[in-house]
């Protein structure tokens, strides 16, 4: 947490989505800290030490998001989302609890099922 919010860590390529992932969350009253490849996904990790991670699955290599959310689940207890245009395919095969994930987004995020995800979460991990 900073001053009483609670800290997401939105890891991205795409700046589009971490801009509209930082309206979302920051009129719902979180931090966040944004990183633009997971390279710099876990560098921020590690500065911020944020209270949920959402990563994107395809970055700079197609498997560097899931490669990162894996990473940083055995890093933290902080929840682990992936993000996706392919999420639904990805849970259709192989459920995200099986590869370390604690939930798998659509996008584009709806952003009512993206903060009562959060809110549970986060009361959850308490």
């Amino acid at each position: 947490m900073q001053n009483g919010k609670y800290v997401v860590l939105s890891v991205d390529d795409e700046q589009d989505v971490l801009d509209g992932l930082r309206m979302i969350l920051e009129a719902n009253d979180y931090v966040v800290v944004e990183a633009g490849s997971a390279e710099e996904g876990l560098k921020k990790y590690e500065e911020s030490n944020p209270d949920l991670v959402l990563v994107d699955m395809m970055m700079e290599t197609m498997d560097a998001g899931l490669n990162l959310a894996k990473t940083l689940k055995t890093r933290g207890s902080a929840p682990v989302y992936l993000l996706s245009s392919m999420a639904e395919g990805l849970t259709g095969q192989i459920g995200p609890t099986e590869i370390g994930l604690d939930g798998t987004f659509q996008k584009p995020v709806d952003p009512d099922a993206l903060i009562s995800c959060l809110k549970r979460a986060l009361s959850d991990s308490r």
